[in-house]
This record gives C-alpha cells, structure tokens and sequence, in this order.
C-alpha cells in the first residue's frame, strides 16, 4: 500500500492551536499597558524618593512578568501546533501556564499577608496624599486592564465537581491573566479605603487589615484556578453533562451499547475520546463518530466497535 493511499485517513493534529486567539492579543495589550506604568512608576519614584511610588512600581513588576507567563504561552502553544511530539497537539500548554500562574499568585497572596502581619506588630509612617495618589492611579490602570481581559468572564463554583459546559470552555491562562490584574486592582482599592480611614478617623490598622483581607480573596482565586487547571493537567474526565451526551448520541441508535467511555481535555474548550461499543450488528467506526454532535467539541475521537456475543 503506498503512503498516497493512506491520505484520507490521516490529518493534523493543530484543533485550532495554530490560530492567534483574542486572549493572546488582549494579553499583549495589558502587558504593554502595565508595563509602561511600571516603568514610569518606577523612574518617578526613583526620581523623587517616592518609595511609595517606588513600591508600587516593583510590584506591578512582579504582575508583569506572570502576564509575560500568559503571552509566551500563547506564542510557544501556537508556533509548535504543526509539531507531532504533541499527540494531542499543544492545547494543554494553556493549562500549565495557567497553573504556573496560579502559583505565582499564591506566592503574591502569601507575600500580601505576611507583610500585613508584619505591620500589624511594627507599623510604619505613611505619608497619606502620596500613597492614596499612587493607588488611586494604579486601580485606573488595574482597572482598565480588567475590563479588557475579563468581560468575558464570570464567577464559577469550584467547589463542584460537575462543571457546566461554559466552564469547561474557560482558557486557563487568560484566566491567569485576568487574576493577576483583578489582584492589583483589588490591592489598590483595599489600599485606598484604609488609607482614607487611617487619614480621617486614625485608623491606622485598617492598612494591614485590608492587607490580609486581600490576600485571603487572592488566595481563594489562586486555589480555584490550581484546581480548574490541575483537572485538565491530570486529564481528569470531562464533566458528566458531556460524556451522557456522548453515550445517549450512541445508544439511542440501534442496540448500541457504550461499555466503556473516557473523555477529557486537550485544550481550552476541546475534549477527546475514547469509546467502546458493544452492538448485535456493528458498523464502521466512522459510523458511530457521525452520531456524536459537534457542538460537544470532540476533537479526534477513538471508538471501538464488538460484536455482542451471540450476535
């Protein structure tokens, strides 16, 4: 048989990875737009002493350099599509960057609280107008970059185990983005209602208070995306709406039986699978994909068809 004749039956395993998706352009533009901030922040603060200003440049530094996480991801995911060591193609390096940067903001969350607890037991001078400036600017910033990356997005509940389709369509690592600019500007606007309490009413413990505050929302967000992302990663199975869909599409024709049944994530909103069918009368494989509907987004499904016994 010469390898020509094998053509219909062979084809790329990219499933779109190849494409630039609007989370990549979108996270670009964020990095641009905090970056720029960073360093005008940074070269002020040096400038004038600011270590207000200082600070908060370093620390949009840190969220600069997890939303850099974000870009490469996209790009490396993308340019390597076409490379056959990927079985499944290059989907799932969204899910490590995801994790890589749900990491990172536990690490932000831990730093955030430590620091607060610190300040608890040893306070330290704050010069009001200054910092309430620097955070009024920096949650402008934030929030505009929320507003690009995250009106998409809406709240899911980690805690369940059988997730709705849309969340399972979710891309980690635009998430991871999204997080880390809703981080900075949720730590901005924490900052800015302690400071106004420290500044009118005294309430200097109000600063760390907010701090820990934070951190505690931050790590929340940190541990959902590690589980979300974690899921994909370990190939957990797809939620249960998908795979009954999957086996109903097949048993309801003939005497289709599903004996066995995988199905899990090989990429932001794409699935795969293997299914094993028992029937009295067996058709080509070919036969039983056509059954399946396309909106469950099942790229390269494997099924296996026997002969029921005394079939």
């Amino acid at each position: 048989m010469h390898e020509e004749s094998l053509l219909p039956w062979q084809h790329e395993h990219t499933f779109g990875q190849d494409e630039v998706k609007p989370g990549e352009r979108r996270t670009r533009f964020v990095i641009a737009l905090t970056g720029s901030a960073m360093l005008v922040e940074i070269a002020a603060g040096l400038a004038y002493g600011s270590m207000a200003l200082l600070g908060d440049g370093l620390h949009m530094a840190s969220h600069t350099v997890a939303l850099g996480i974000s870009a490469f991801a996209y790009a490396y995911a993308r340019r390597h599509a076409h490379d056959h060591r990927f079985s499944f193609g290059t989907g799932k390096v969204n899910a490590i960057a995801g994790f890589s940067g749900a990491l990172l903001l536990g690490v932000f969350a831990g730093f955030m609280a430590w620091e607060s607890v610190e300040r608890f037991f040893n306070p330290v001078p704050i010069i009001f107008n200054q910092a309430i400036l620097v955070a009024t600017l920096g949650l402008a910033i934030n929030a505009v970059c929320v507003f690009i990356l995250g009106a998409h997005h809406h709240d899911h509940d980690d805690h369940d185990e059988e997730h709705d389709h849309a969340d399972d369509h979710d891309d980690h690592n635009l998430w991871s983005a999204y997080l880390h600019v809703l981080a900075d500007a949720l730590t901005s606007l924490l900052a800015i209602v302690a400071l106004l309490a420290a500044k009118y009413w005294g309430a200097a413990w109000m600063d760390p208070m907010m701090g820990v505050v934070g951190a505690a929302l931050i790590t929340q967000w940190s541990v959902g995306l590690l589980r979300r992302s974690g899921r994909v990663l370990l190939d957990v199975e797809a939620p249960g709406e998908i795979r009954e869909r999957l086996r109903q599409a097949i048993e309801r024709h003939d005497d289709n039986r599903v004996a066995d049944l995988h199905v899990w994530s090989v990429g932001p909103g794409l699935y795969t699978a293997i299914v094993s069918v028992v029937t009295h009368h067996p058709q080509p494989p070919q036969h039983y994909k056509d059954l399946i509907a396309s909106d469950l987004d099942l790229v390269h499904p494997v099924v296996e068809v026997h002969q029921c016994p005394g079939g």
